[in-house]
């Protein structure tokens, strides 16, 4: 592929660190650095009509995309729904989707969307304005349905009004002008005609559960689900009415049937990609050298640098938690949550799970968020174990019956359980690391991996059964679209979601000035006010974060037009397969 050859650089094994290249047994293999911006994906004459196999991690908790608020469910809901809206990667700029154009008005108030004519949803039913102002007024902005995306488009307290013109125009106002309200509009648009009944009946909050016929599951995206089989695959067709073609006039995506493989165990699905039964997949550090070993090297792995992802341990802050209320006071002292974070060694934690594939982190933003990432400007919690128990003593835990486990001024014993989703090896050491550090200062934890629907489930609804987490989150590229955790009421404020109002001084701060960022349209002074709102959550570290590991993905090299960055893929309807 001529455009691939313009666009990247090979890199051999000779060239990884050393403890990546230090097997006999390694042979060369292409470690791939894409200039996106040279990326130029090919318009082929003929297409092979080759299915493309993908990895799943898990089971989705839901099939309604207003209701998914986990990787699980949005992961297996990808290309399913389009919006208004969407990002180009390789400009980074927003282009029309849905709609066709757009204008504004009154200052960056009121914006006037000109829909596309003659686009379907996959059941062969037209696309309108009903379904834009369904989307929005019924569903984001309605108060009983349980969506986190309502918290991306309330600003400082006030809900977006939201107006049909005619079948294909429609109006919306805001409460203040909005920097992100473009990029926000990539939100799905949902079929009013198919979920409509469920809110009028009251049960939308039931609806395309994972029970839910496939057929039912209507969206204007590039592809529509065929089959759903728990524990085993979910089979995606290309949408015979989606909109989009190619500049030969082809039908859009290239790929007529997608397959998600649903293998929660890493290592068993890098198996399965060696063994050709999945066309690409996300590598983890202690991956390369396995594939390294190789014999058969047809596949290319795309380093994509720091993700934007990052991973933490959180405590619960929520008093209405049922678990014992002296660890919540515990876990809502800042001292507390500093001791802890000196007692984490992330560098440790680096080289040991991530081979020294990953960064240690201390704050909320990562490398690949520029310009928000200025580790100069942020607090730094570097590992100390003598600090950490001299915080711990100073209020007021000590072994007072000399067990070696330190004990509140009550005589309870410093515990916790701690959970992460089984499966995740990296986690898993995390945990395990983490728990043995903590030993070293008369912390006992109970280490307890499980289920990550099980976990999702313990976080984000009452009773909020659990005291401390090692998750991660995805990270975005407009710190507004983490609205919905750094804002105290925030349905995935994991420490104390859903707040009716800041429950500390520190909270009701960082909810001003998120609220404050989302009206501000000055670039420079936008970031100004986001870095001010990550200092102060690194300051008082309600989540203590660890590692950003460097994103990189194995691709088979069956597969053309591949583009893949650290926020999606560029142009990916463009990709093909010419062999299995």
């Amino acid at each position: 592929m001529v455009a691939l050859s313009l666009a990247v650089i090979i890199i051999t094994l000779s060239f990884l660190p050393f403890y990546l290249s230090s097997s006999p047994k390694s042979g060369k293999i292409e470690i791939v650095k894409l200039d996106i911006s040279k990326a130029i994906p090919s318009a082929p004459e003929r297409i092979p009509d080759k299915p493309l196999r993908f990895h799943l991690s898990s089971d989705p908790k839901t099939l309604n995309p207003a209701l998914a608020m986990e990787t699980s469910s949005t992961e297996v809901l990808s290309g399913v729904f389009s919006g208004l809206t969407k990002l180009n990667l390789k400009t980074m700029r927003v282009e029309p989707d849905l709609a066709e154009s757009w204008e504004v008005k009154e200052g960056g108030r009121v914006w006037i969307f000109k829909l596309k004519k003659g686009v379907k949803w996959n059941d062969g039913k037209p696309f309108t304005a009903d379904d834009v102002v369904f989307t929005f007024r019924d569903v984001y902005l309605n108060d009983k349905v349980p969506t986190s995306m309502r918290d991306i488009f309330t600003i400082e307290g006030k809900k977006i009004k939201v107006e049909k013109i005619d079948d294909y125009t429609v109006k919306f106002t805001l409460p203040k002008p909005f920097a992100p309200f473009l990029n926000s509009l990539g939100a799905e648009v949902l079929p009013k005609h198919k979920l409509e009944k469920f809110m009028k009946e009251g049960k939308f909050s039931t609806a395309w559960n994972v029970n839910t016929d496939p057929k039912e599951i209507v969206g204007t995206g590039p592809y529509k689900i065929k089959e759903y089989v728990k524990g085993q695959q979910v089979i995606y067709e290309r949408n015979p009415y989606y909109y989009e073609r190619d500049e030969r006039g082809n039908k859009l995506p290239y790929i007529k049937k997608k397959i998600g493989v649903i293998v929660p165990d890493p290592d068993t699905a890098l198996l399965k990609f060696v063994n050709g039964e999945i066309d690409y997949i996300g590598v983890r550090a202690q991956d390369i050298l396995f594939l390294a070993r190789q014999k058969v090297k047809d596949f290319v792995i795309y380093d994509l640098g720091a993700t934007p992802s990052t991973t933490f341990l959180v405590f619960n802050q929520n008093p209405n938690a049922n678990i014992p209320k002296y660890k919540i006071e515990w876990f809502r002292n800042r001292i507390f949550r500093i001791a802890i974070s000196h007692a984490i060694d992330r560098k440790g934690i680096v080289n040991l799970v991530y081979n020294g594939l990953a960064e240690p982190l201390y704050t909320p933003i990562t490398p690949a968020n520029k310009p928000y990432y200025d580790p100069a400007y942020y607090p730094r919690y570097e590992f100390n174990l003598k600090k950490a128990k001299k915080l711990l003593e100073s209020i007021g835990f000590s072994d007072r019956d000399g067990d070696g486990i330190l004990e509140d001024k009550e005589g309870h014993e410093l515990e916790f359980t701690l959970i992460t989703n089984a499966g995740n090896k990296e986690r898993e050491m995390m945990g395990a690391i983490i728990k043995e550090d903590l030993r070293k200062i008369g912390i006992k934890v109970h280490f307890q991996p499980i289920d990550f629907n099980t976990l999702v489930s313990k976080l984000t609804s009452p009773p909020y059964e659990w005291e401390a987490v090692i998750i991660g989150l995805t990270g975005s590229i407009d710190p507004h679209f983490g609205r919905n955790v750094w804002h105290s009421s925030g349905a995935l404020h994991m420490w104390y979601p859903r707040q009716k109002k800041p429950s500390t001084e520190w909270e009701k701060k960082v909810d001003e000035l998120i609220d404050r960022g989302a009206t501000e349209l000055n670039f420079e002074k936008r970031v100004r006010i986001y870095k001010e709102t990550f200092r102060i959550i690194t300051e008082q570290q309600p989540m203590i974060f660890i590692t950003a590991p460097k994103s990189m993905v194995a691709v088979r090299k069956s597969l053309k037009n591949v583009f893949p960055t650290v926020w999606g893929w560029y142009e990916p309807l463009r990709v093909y397969k010419i062999w299995d």
